[in-house]
């Protein structure tokens, strides 16, 4: 039965590198996303049969944004399982769980690494996806929840926050230049093309529930930006 005393030791250590790192980032980047995320992944993987591995899902879904390319820099994050590895030993040190010897800490390293939107892409264009990522369940779990959190009423504020963080506008109008770079922009760059890549069967029902609070939300944008007054 999960999590077993040893496994909760390690949730709860991990929980606590979560909240040290993400104390540093924006309230787009921070430990409620993470909870979320966490929440949102266990709960899709307890929809999938045979069972993934829970212990994996929950570890990659805390760990999931301590590497983000957005705040710490490229070559911190460019070998998760390196940076995590001396977190997995003590692990095996302090509560006897060997997560090296049993393979399970390079796969939370390799969910991590593979998580991320941009890197998908990336490896698609390259030719570089393979039969891995199509098969990990542990990575669809903690991919589609990081991608439910990022559309919805929780992506609108995320990517606002975000927005804010960075300096960048919220909205500019079509024609000006700035307007590439504006927030609801990236929605139709992004945003509005993430249910279109969800991976597992309850993700991507969600998906198609917070989509549609996309769209009507955009819809609203333009509303409000070009009023019409009876």
């Amino acid at each position: 039965m999960y999590p077993t005393a040893q496994e909760a030791a390690v949730v709860a250590a991990a929980e606590k590198v979560m909240q040290e790192a993400m104390a540093r980032y924006d309230s787009s980047h921070d430990a409620f996303h993470v909870q979320r995320v966490r929440r949102t992944a266990l709960a899709l993987a307890n929809t999938i049969s045979p069972s993934p591995d829970l212990l994996v899902v929950e570890l990659a879904a805390l760990l999931h944004d301590v590497l983000d390319k957005k705040y710490v820099p490229a070559e911190q994050a460019a070998d998760p399982y390196a940076f995590f590895l001396p977190f997995f030993t003590s692990m095996a040190e302090k509560h006897g769980l060997e997560l090296v010897k049993d393979g399970r800490a390079r796969q939370v390293a390799l969910v991590v690494d593979n998580v991320s939107w941009s890197n998908e892409k990336k490896l698609r264009e390259k030719g570089l996806w393979t039969e891995w990522h199509d098969s990990c369940v542990e990575l669809h779990c903690v991919q589609d929840a990081d991608r439910l959190d990022a559309i919805g009423a929780f992506g609108i504020m995320r990517c606002a926050a975000y927005s804010a963080a960075v300096g960048r506008p919220l909205h500019v109008p079509a024609g000006d230049p700035a307007a590439e770079e504006s927030a609801i922009q990236h929605f139709h760059d992004k945003l509005v093309h993430i249910h279109e890549r969800l991976k597992t069967a309850h993700g991507k029902k969600l998906g198609e529930k917070r989509h549609r609070v996309l769209l009507e939300f955009i819809a609203s944008v333009e509303d409000e930006y070009n009023p019409i007054l009876d």
